[in-house]
Parts: structure tokens; sequence; C-alpha cells
């Protein structure tokens, strides 16, 4: 293909382009595309990017344009054009579509998440809890288009009908991670749509054929051209070409799940343009156990929340905070699990914990965090870096001279002052810190600058209480882990983990509208608020009070 601008086919008028099957057990290596409004096209210089897989590096997937700011520029024209007729459409209509859009991913369910095991290298278990999050999302959101309220308020004059309806905000640009590649750009996405906005869609740099997959899924279920526009590239380049369309007056919404750095940034630049911006950042998340607590489902609560994906969520636990009454006892428990870890390639090696990492970056980005625990001075009691051919934990199933993965590692004796404790490590990594008390675990709790997720294990209903009372965080769990969403139930943090907007349920509309107030004059001449409104006189007889006690 030539670096022309030009359109190409359309989305749904071809299948995919095969470039090779060279691949591992000849898995075919794609062309991907930009979709914009409908159309397959390359990058306007013609650069590309692969895609591989992290569980064996010398499977790529596919090869997807490296979009240029010009890329950028036309999909946001796009999605401009395509608005006024989306915002038309009414919103039945609009839910109808997006619960095409939740029978088709039904329907490819088993495919796609093999893809998502593939590309990224959750395991199959976890992948399918994502798939299933953004099918969820579709059927919940399909309703909310025959539930799209305003209200009507009475007046405080005479003739006169006073309405609020929701309205669209305009252009959306959706930047989101590559952990879960399905489930959050359909948080994103599918609320923002129902509610009548087009999308500029900036896919995750390491998993551009899943999003690829999943925009076409949304077109073949009906969606119109230009309504979600799919753009793939570097977060650095095509991200940031998102996000300065701020500045230039094209994008009315940014939606970002990533880094607090990067967020701030963002917030930033919205700000500036008094812009909205929903922004779901990092965690340090806490889980503590108290002495009243089942111990059992306390380890395997922290277990999981730790080391699920390798440690990559932005929920998954990072402060264990333990009773010192406890502490041994947990301890002994918790480490027995952590040194049986079962660690591989889900798609060949079974039943295993967590995969790979999710790319060579991240692996980087992991072993210089651990260097910062080391240098805290924190105890380790468990974990040696990258797992080789030579450096393998015993429950390790995989090929490690193909992969990118990770041993579990544990530190101990980590206090409130040690960094390793208030920034946030995206990795197979648990701090343990020890509390004194109740009031002190709560402290501990809320010391880092993080408020995303929490949780504690307790059997005391008044130290429950006064944990979800007193934690700064948007979630909490009580007897659960730290990690866990649904749906229907707003996800997001505050502090240094987002700015106060919500992922999920009815609450994410708010992200995606605006309230618009009509005062509807049916008197046939100026009536003013405040002013010409009826006086009610207060006329009373005096009585004695007093005489009746």
């Amino acid at each position: 293909m030539d670096s022309s601008r030009e359109f190409m086919v359309h989305v749904l008028e071809t299948g995919l382009e095969i470039l090779n099957n060279d691949n591992p057990e000849r898995l075919p290596c794609i062309r991907g595309w930009n979709i914009i409004s409908g159309q397959l096209t390359q990058a306007s210089d013609g650069s590309t990017f692969s895609s591989s897989n992290p569980a064996n590096l010398s499977d790529t997937l596919g090869e997807f344009p490296l979009s240029t700011r010009e890329d950028v520029a036309t999909a946001l024209d796009a999605a401009h054009s395509a608005f006024p007729a989306w915002a038309a459409t009414p919103a039945p209509t609009r839910g109808q579509i997006i619960g095409n859009m939740g029978r088709l991913l039904m329907e490819h369910k088993d495919e796609i998440v093999r893809l998502e095991t593939r590309e990224i290298g959750k395991t199959l278990k976890e992948s399918a809890g994502s798939v299933q999050e953004a099918i969820d999302t579709c059927l919940f959101f399909q309703s909310e288009g025959r539930r799209l309220y305003g209200q009507t308020v009475n007046s405080e004059l005479p003739d006169k009908e006073l309405f609020t309806y929701r309205r669209p905000l305009g252009v959306c640009g959706i930047i989101n991670a590559c952990n879960f590649p399905a489930a959050v750009p359909f948080w994103k996405m599918i609320p923002a749509i129902m509610c009548g906005n087009t999308c500029v869609w900036k896919s995750p740099q390491d998993a551009p054929l899943l999003s690829f997959a999943l925009a076409r899924i949304m077109h073949q279920a009906g969606l119109p051209d230009g309504v979600i526009n799919l753009v793939h590239g570097k977060g650095s380049s095509t991200g940031q070409y998102l996000v300065d369309a701020v500045d230039e007056g094209k994008v009315n919404k940014i939606s970002f799940t990533g880094s607090t750095a990067v967020g701030k940034s963002i917030g930033e630049v919205c700000g500036r343009n008094l812009v909205s911006c929903s922004l779901e950042l990092g965690g340090k998340n806490p889980l503590v156990v108290m002495p009243s607590a089942n111990l059992e489902n306390a380890i395997e609560g922290a277990y999981w929340a730790a080391f699920g994906t390798a440690g990559q969520r932005c929920t998954s636990l990072g402060n264990l905070i333990l009773h010192q009454d406890i502490h041994d006892e947990f301890m002994a428990g918790f480490m027995a699990k952590v040194e049986a870890t079962v660690i591989g390639d889900s798609l060949h090696d079974g039943e295993v914990l967590y995969g790979p990492m999710l790319s060579e970056k991240y692996a980087t980005d992991f072993l210089k965090d651990l260097e910062m625990c080391e240098a805290d001075g924190a105890t380790k009691l468990f974990g040696k870096g990258r797992i080789s051919v030579d450096n393998h934990p015993p429950g390790f199933v995989g090929n490690a001279g193909e992969g990118v993965y990770m041993w579990p590692h544990v530190y101990s004796d980590v206090t409130e002052d040690m960094d390793c404790f208030q920034n946030e490590i995206f990795g197979p990594v648990v701090t343990i810190v020890k509390a004194s008390d109740f009031e002190h675990a709560l402290h501990l709790a809320n010391a880092s600058p993080y408020g995303l997720s929490s949780a504690i294990y307790t059997n005391d209903r008044l130290e429950a209480y006064r944990y979800k009372s007193g934690i700064k965080a948007g979630m909490t769990g009580i007897n659960n882990s730290t990690t866990g969403a649904e749906a229907h139930l707003p996800f997001g943090g505050v502090k240094g983990s987002g700015n106060g907007t919500r992922e999920s349920g009815i609450w994410v509309i708010e992200a995606y509208s605006y309230w618009h107030a009509v005062n509807d004059e049916l008197s046939g001449k100026l009536q003013l608020a405040q002013m010409d409104v009826d006086e009610v006189e207060l006329v009373e007889a005096e009585v004695d009070w007093s005489s009746l006690a």
C-alpha cells in the first residue's frame, strides 16, 4: 500500500488481511487499520508498529498504523460531522444498536477472550471477565435508551412550564490502558454514545488488534459511520495529539484511564479550556486485616488482590496492613500461597494464577520499582525479579525464554515514610505494613496520596462501619478483595486516583451529558422570577400558648 491519505473500503465490506502465518502454531499476523468514518485507513505517512504476544514474543499479532497528528485531525472531523445526526437519533434507537453490540460480543465471546489472552497475556478466566464486563455494559445501557430521563419542574409563576433535559457534550476523546482492553473502552464509549456523543478512540499501544476487532463489531451492530472512530499509535504521540486538540477547540470531552502523572497533565489542558474530563488513575490500594477476621478468607482475598493479573490492575493490592496480633499467623498462610504460585501462559499451561507482564515496557518499569523497595530498606521475603530459564519459582510452568514473566514479590517491615509505601507499583508485588490497633490501621490506609480502592477484613461490625466511614477512597470492600467491579456500580477514585468522575452504572451518564434547563412561558407576557411572585401574607391571631401547659 502507498502512503496516501485516501480512504480504503468500508470496514464491513472486507475481511481480515493476513500478512503471514509465520508465527508459532501458524497463528496469523494481520494488517490492522484505523477506522475513520467507517473506512479502513493507514497512517498518513505510512508508519506502522507491531503488536506482540508477551507470553511468546516471537508471536506477532499484526501491524497497525502509527497515527499522525493529521490522522487524529481527520478522525475528529469525522466525529464532528457525524455528531448532529447521531445526537438527533432517538435514544431508544441508540440503545438498540448498543444492545446489538452486546449480543454480537456474546456470539463471539470465546474468540475475543482467546484474542485478549494472546495479545496481553491475561489468563483466559480473567479475559473472559473483561469481555463479560463489556457485554454487561451493553445490556445495561441498552435499557438506558428508554430511561435517559429529564424532569418536569413546577414553576413559581402561573402559566409557565419548566423542564430539564440531558444533552450530549459533543466529540469525546477516549484513551484507555491495555490491561482491560475490552471492559474499559466499553465503560467509556457505550454511555458516551448512549447520550448522543461521538468518539475518537485511541487504542492502547499494546492491545491494537483486540481494539480493532471490537470496533468492527461495533459497526456490525449498526453503528453509523463516524460515531466511533478508531486510531492506533503511541500514547506519547497519537494520544497526545488527541489531548492537544482540546486546545484547538476540537474535543468536548476527554476520558482517560492511566497513570496519575499523565492524568494531571490532561486535567490541566482540559481545565484551561473549560472542557470536561474523566480521569481514572492509579492506586496504592490498602487492605486491612483485623483480629476478628476469618483469616483463611482474608488470605485468599489478599493473595488474589496482590497477584491476579500479575498485579497489573489499578485496583491491585498495594499496602497489606496487618494488625500486630494476627500478623505472624496471617503471614505464614499467605507466604505458603505465594511460594506455590502457578505462573505461565494460560493458552497452553492450564490453570495458572497469572501470566506475563503486559509488555516489555511494563516489565522494565516494574523492575525499576523493585529497586525502590530495595533502596527503602524493606525486607524482601520472596521474589527474584524477572523469570528466566535459570531463575524461576517452583510454580512456573511457562517457557521463560519466550515471554516476559515476573516472580511474585513480597516486602515486609514497610513504614509509611518509605517511597514503596507511597507509590503505586504496577506488577506482582505487595508491601506488608504492621498496625498496632484499628485507629492506626485506618491512618495507614489513608496515608498514601491515592484513593481508588480499599478493603478491610473484620467480623466486628463497628470496625467495618468506622472503616467505610473513615476511608478516603472511591471504593471499599468489606470482607472482600480490593479488585472487582460490576457494570452497574460506580467505579473511580479520589485524591491522586481521579477527579471524582465515575465509570459504570447510571452515575457515568453525568460524565457524558450536561443538564439543559428550559423555561416555557405560556402566559403571553413577561413574568419575572423572584420579582413577580405572589406574596402570601401571614396572618394569625395572638394566642398565649403558655396557658396550655
